[in-house]
């Protein structure tokens, strides 16, 4: 059973998927060619749209089952080795000041008492300013909620349409 798998990849869902695909879209497709139906072109489009979409299952298959040596990944997903030598002192050194200027960065954001991005800071009077101001004729759904427009006024009454 192991040897088995080992052929098909990690991935064999997406193999067997694929495979699957091929099969419905080529057996669809060939019905709508050699079928004596009213329907045969949806069968021929249908088809070649599904055997089109077992590419995606193929796809999936095949970089699932890419593999890369660790070598190669040491800078892309942060698998650095420990270098020595005038490389390391170099990287070393690097960080050191870069974290350093971090932390005084920081420290003198703190010290200002600003934290945090000035952009996304708020006031300490967030929201509108300014207040709703009555207008004389003019009558809105507020207004007549604070009842400041009598019931029986033309605006306020209900038409049946």
């Amino acid at each position: 059973m192991k040897m088995h798998f080992m052929r098909l990849g990690r991935c064999s869902c997406a193999f067997w998927l694929a495979v699957a695909f091929d099969i419905l879209g080529l057996g669809i497709l060939l019905l709508g060619v050699s079928g004596n139906l009213f329907f045969y072109d949806f069968l021929i489009y249908a088809g070649a749209i599904i055997i089109f979409l077992s590419l995606i299952w193929w796809v999936v298959w095949y970089t699932g089952n890419i593999e890369v040596p660790p070598e190669q990944l040491e800078d892309d997903v942060g698998l650095l080795k420990k270098d020595s030598g005038v490389v390391g002192l170099v990287r070393r050194l690097s960080s050191r000041l870069t974290n350093g200027f971090r932390s005084s960065f920081r420290s003198n954001k703190r010290a200002n008492g600003q934290s945090g991005n000035p952009q996304t800071q708020r006031s300490p009077q967030a929201g509108p300013s300014h207040q709703p101001v009555a207008q004389p004729g003019v009558y809105t759904v507020s207004a007549a909620i604070a009842s400041e427009v009598q019931p029986n006024h033309p605006a306020m009454q209900i038409s049946a349409i």
